[in-house]
């Protein structure tokens, strides 16, 4: 795809927010540091994706971002929610879509120490976290919540930009 054309993608990109996060305070501020614009809709899987516009047709790039606030709720869905994280990570590997998992405010030395508060086994965590790595191909993202709204936006330009220059969208 020529520089200008990938360009002009690049400018089209809306950040699409699934409509099944929680509007809190926090989600507005992360929202506000987008600078580009989103809206929210239901996406099949993750929390974070993005739309853009080739040759006058609306396309979602192949890349998501399940975005958790802390370990806590990521020990959550590797224990009692298992199963329909399994699914949705299923899904996006039959759609062929690069799986990013953010958690907020956590660090992969806390899951190693067992520094998080909850009766999740350590051992069971990082196996868990490591398995859906190697299972998913998933790409873990720590990082504080005050900078998740840029990263979010950064990894979706970065996909975006990559996918087209290797010839993805034709």
């Amino acid at each position: 795809m020529d520089g200008w054309k990938v360009e002009e993608c690049l400018n089209s990109m809306i950040i699409l927010v699934d409509s099944r996060e929680q509007q809190s305070e926090r989600a507005l501020k992360r929202y506000s540091l987008f600078s580009v614009p989103y809206r929210r809709q239901k996406l099949d899987y993750g929390d974070y994706s993005a739309v853009f516009q080739l040759d006058g047709e609306e396309k979602q790039i192949h890349a998501a971002i399940e975005r958790k606030m802390n370990l806590e709720e990521l020990s959550g869905c590797f224990t009692h929610d298992r199963e329909r994280f399994k699914h949705e990570f299923e899904r996006a590997s039959a759609d062929n879509a690069s799986v990013y998992l953010m958690v907020e405010d956590a660090s992969l030395e806390a899951v190693l120490n067992g520094r998080y508060k909850t009766r999740f086994n350590k051992k069971a965590f990082t196996a868990s976290l490591f398995a859906w790595i190697a299972r998913y191909n998933l790409k873990p993202i720590f990082c504080k919540h005050e900078v998740s709204g840029k990263l979010i936006q950064e990894i979706l330009y970065r996909e975006l930009k990559e996918r087209l220059e290797r010839g993805d969208y034709g």
